[in-house]
């Protein structure tokens, strides 16, 4: 296995877990394992910030072309996403486990819409999802698989890659706003229905 594909693994494993666990924690309808599952996203985030920033770090101490020297350039891409992850989705995380705490007294207790609401909202997964496309495009070209390698691909490849994150994006934004109507009380819910303006 070449070398910095065995640094840059771990490091899009991690992502790709926390991007998985972050989009089924809507789907939890128990405040318990709401709360659970928000511990295990906890730890995964951390660990994927601590790996990066170390990947990272190394690269910038390090001259030469060394395997972390090749591993840090491919992670510059999911520098700016995990900086996203680690200013907003650590917090919003922490709130989301507290709140389901709150909840968890009894194993049964249902998960409340607006706590459910709170865990679809986009910057809770989309940060992470994006963080772990591109740790996952750094990993590619170190096992030998190029996207951007030859320019007539480059353009497509890259065209794909932004429509799938605003794919993914709107998709969370639907979520959350699905999840967030059914937390408003039933009167409320149908007047912001009626105020919203007719497409035909």
């Amino acid at each position: 296995m070449d070398e910095p594909l065995t640094v840059l693994l771990p490091v899009a494993a991690v992502w790709l877990a926390a991007g998985v666990v972050a989009d089924g924690l809507p789907r939890l309808d128990r405040a318990r394992a709401l709360r659970r599952r928000t511990g295990w996203l906890s730890v995964l985030v951390l660990t994927g910030l601590a790996l990066t920033a170390a990947v990272l770090a190394a690269g910038l101490q390090s001259a030469g072309t060394t395997a972390l020297d090749r591993a840090a350039a491919g992670l510059t891409l999911a520098a700016a996403p995990a900086l996203v992850v680690a200013v907003c989705t650590v917090r919003r995380v922490r709130w989301l486990r507290a709140g389901a705490g709150a909840f968890a007294a009894a194993p049964d207790t249902p998960a409340p819409h607006g706590l459910r609401a709170a865990a679809a909202h986009p910057l809770i997964a989309l940060p992470l999802q994006v963080t772990a496309l591109a740790a996952l495009g750094a990993a590619l070209p170190a096992a030998g698989v190029d996207p951007f390698a030859r320019p007539a691909v480059t353009g497509p490849a890259i065209t794909v890659a932004v429509l799938g994150v605003i794919a993914i994006g709107v998709r969370h934004a639907l979520r959350h706003n699905r999840l967030a109507e059914r937390a408003l009380p039933p009167a409320t819910a149908v007047s912001a229905r009626a105020g919203r303006p007719l497409h035909v």
